[in-house]
């Protein structure tokens, strides 16, 4: 008698892998050089850090509102169709935003309808992106496939800030244009995984439900309600986190942790600016955090598979923690570089172990809501960050503001040290029956 096992599924001989990744690279270094410009190019218009966070925290509150309504239409919808979809829009947005850089008309209003439009774009649709991916990589390719991710989260880190300050050297009109070619590329990459599939249809009728994860009570009702009900739905996938002691405490310590983190690091750039650096010299801020974020995004996969995740998250933070501090007493660029960079090396690796989990505990018929739920609670309080960072650097300076930031990133690992569902979190070979405990009661 003899026994077979079934070879680890090869992400690299998985196209619609490699199609989906490429759809998703593009979309996100649009975002990134968005993301990198526009409070500089608001500091620019107005010299004024607080109208500069004025607008980046208008952005990041649409966002935050338009992903509710994002993860409703993920479930209700063929997500790769979505994608196609977004990725049009961004294109429109782009082109838009080339016009009124070319025309000079990139004032604060101007700016500020552009941050609410493409925010909003992102709510509604790049949910659909996260969620589709269950349907594109087997579950025991999860871990792997997140890993990936963060790894090329990494290279647009390390490339978007000094090709952001390159351009925007150029001129604003030069981001709206690299902006709508990556958008470009999203949308063709996106229609060529919709049509290499053999039909796209909604996606409970497109996959099954987790065989290890029965479906819960919340999920049968969104998968049999007669009347769709976009409010009914977004409580749905509340509840459903909610419900899940080994999910719910990490999202709270996410939302500090962002805050204060963000808090920390967008007072950093816009200090910077007022010192009179330049667009590039701030770019570059971010190649060592780039190179530590590769680097740890290459041994992520490996602390997954061997520590507790619970015990790599509170790990991670506890290092970005200190380095946050680490910023208060330095101005040089070079430096907080280097800060940045030991303050990030261990993000790939939380971000893997936060992701690869929910991924694998969350029923594909709600993931797109619980995905919304999710993203909405950890950047619920981001909105706030850009305005901690201009208000305080206008009324309390760079330093004190720092201070702020540091505390609250302190008060996260506190919380996390403290949560018993966020420690008993395993690592990845146990993962689905951990979550098989939780989805069971």
């Amino acid at each position: 008698m003899t026994s077979t096992t079934t070879p680890a599924h090869s992400l690299a001989h998985n196209g619609r892998y490699i199609t989906w990744l490429v759809s998703d690279t593009a979309k996100g270094l649009a975002s990134a050089l968005f993301s990198f410009a526009i409070p500089l190019i608001a500091l620019f218009a107005t010299d004024d850090p607080a109208q500069a966070g004025v607008i980046s925290a208008v952005g990041m509150t649409i966002r935050t509102l338009t992903t509710l309504y994002g993860g409703v239409l993920a479930d209700r919808h063929a997500r790769i169709r979505m994608m196609v979809t977004g990725s049009v829009v961004g294109v429109a947005l782009s082109v838009a935003f080339t016009a009124l850089a070319l025309t000079d008309a990139l004032t604060f209003v101007a700016l500020l309808v552009i941050e609410i439009l493409l925010a909003a774009r992102t709510g509604l649709f790049d949910v659909a992106g996260e969620s589709a991916l269950k349907e594109i990589v087997p579950g025991d390719a999860m871990g792997r496939a997140q890993g990936a991710n963060q790894g090329r989260d990494a290279v647009l880190q390390l490339a978007g800030g000094p090709l952001g300050g390159a351009l925007l050297a150029a001129g604003a009109w030069a981001i709206g244009a690299a902006m709508a070619v990556c958008h470009v590329v999203a949308a063709a990459t996106a229609w060529m995984l919709q049509r290499s599939a053999p039909h796209e249809a909604a996606p409970s009728a497109e996959t099954e439900p987790d065989a290890a994860i029965p479906e819960t009570g919340v999920a049968a009702a969104a998968t049999t309600a007669a009347t769709p009900n976009a409010r009914r739905e977004i409580a749905e996938g509340f509840r459903w986190l909610f419900s899940r002691a080994d999910l719910r405490g990490v999202l709270f310590v996410a939302t500090i942790i962002n805050l204060g983190f963000s808090a920390a690091l967008t007072t950093v750039m816009y200090a910077l600016q007022q010192q009179g650096h330049s667009p590039l010299t701030i770019g570059l801020l971010g190649t060592g955090a780039g190179v530590a974020m590769l680097l740890g995004a290459l041994v992520a996969p490996l602390l997954v598979s061997r520590i507790r995740a619970g015990a790599v998250i509170i790990g991670g933070l506890a290092v970005s923690t200190i380095a946050i501090f680490g910023l208060i007493p330095f101005r040089s660029p070079l430096l907080l570089g280097l800060i940045l960079a030991a303050a990030v090396v261990f993000i790939p690796a939380v971000n893997a172990a936060l992701m690869g989990y929910f991924m694998v505990a969350t029923p594909t018929e709600m993931l797109g809501r619980a995905n919304s739920a999710a993203a909405v609670l950890g950047m619920g309080a981001m909105p706030l960050a850009p305005l901690v960072a201009g208000i305080g650097l206008s009324f309390i300076g760079r330093e004190t503001t720092l201070v702020v930031g540091a505390a609250l990133c302190a008060i996260a690992v506190l919380l996390a040290v403290s949560n018993a569902g966020l420690r008993a979190l395993p690592a990845e070979s146990a993962w689905a029956a951990h979550a098989a405990q939780f989805a069971r009661r």
